[in-house]
């Protein structure tokens, strides 16, 4: 059908018209930047011509020389054919109007901390000019420690991650986005790397999915790297070590902000005395808690 497309479509609004079909055929999971076939399709053809990812319209019956239909047909067939993410075929990802290298080292970014902060994770934070360290626990691509660094200005950042695939993608980003002298890359399973060191504040985004949901998991997923993805069988194994640790490497009136998936029940339930907040983001209350130094003190008795 690829083949027999080349010497049939013109335009970009045919090669959208096809690529939607196609994706809907093959029933292809979108969770990695787009949540439908449309959205993903006009960015990936977009992205191969070239041309802004605001608006495919203005492009729409635009006459296309044959390269650019085969180049874009062949990025479609990827998608299709090898359930390639769409931010691994183009090499690129964005948590609002931030950009970052990504390839099949890291985990796709995705993460609703991103969302608080935009806000200086505030009422959280109250004075963010007193956040001087920082820290990201299992950076991947390093797109949260950035987005650190741009909230905190007067902070530095560890980037913390045992993957040394990530680091090499984290430490492009951190170069990228010119913070190289704010942003320290560190190979570490965990706290273990930087067991003396203290923060102002912690976050993190770890893997959490757990076992049964691995073994469901779309097979766009299972192109991400299963070491950032899989925590245990209640997807709390990763988590359960950094509540535990995290008081140790924070300083008073210090601030953990964890990302767990959808096991707030679990988590609650492992650590019943454990006062946690959870804060309203974009997709509920139920996946992102914060919780303070002193709480961790008084809850982990």
């Amino acid at each position: 059908m690829f083949k027999q497309a080349k010497s049939h479509l013109t335009t970009p609004r045919d090669l959208l018209r096809f690529a939607v079909s196609r994706f809907n055929e093959a029933d292809l999971f979108f969770g990695h930047g787009s949540s439908n076939a449309l959205d993903e399709a006009a960015y990936l053809i977009l992205h191969t011509l070239h041309l802004s990812h605001e608006s495919i319209d203005p492009y729409l019956d635009a006459k296309l020389l044959p390269d650019e239909i085969a180049a874009v047909l062949n990025i479609l067939e990827q998608r299709i054919t090898q359930r390639v993410p769409a931010a691994y075929l183009t090499h690129e990802a964005w948590l609002g109007d931030f950009k970052f290298y990504v390839d099949e080292r890291v985990i796709v970014p995705r993460s609703f901390i991103a969302e608080l902060l935009r806000e200086q994770l505030n009422p959280w934070v109250s004075n963010p000019s007193r956040i001087h360290r920082a820290m990201d626990l299992c950076t991947g691509s390093c797109c949260l420690a950035i987005l650190l660094a741009h909230a905190f200005p007067d902070a530095q950042v560890d980037a913390l991650d045992i993957s040394p695939g990530a680091l090499e993608v984290a430490a492009r980003n951190v170069a990228d986005y010119d913070l190289t002298n704010r942003v320290d890359v560190i190979q570490s399973d965990l706290f273990q790397a930087v067991p003396d060191r203290t923060y102002d504040l912690i976050i993190s985004n770890p893997p959490y999915v757990n076992k049964p949901s691995m073994q469901a998991l779309p097979q766009e997923y299972l192109r991400e790297p299963t070491l950032a993805l899989a925590s245990g069988e209640d997807g709390l194994d990763h988590v359960r070590i950094i509540v535990n640790q995290a008081a140790q490497h924070l300083n008073p009136g210090g601030v953990l902000v964890v990302e767990l998936g959808h096991n707030r029940a679990a988590a609650e339930a492992a650590f019943p005395h454990l006062e946690f907040t959870w804060p309203e983001t974009s997709g509920g209350d139920q996946f992102v808690f914060v919780v303070t130094r002193e709480q961790l003190l008084v809850g982990l008795k």
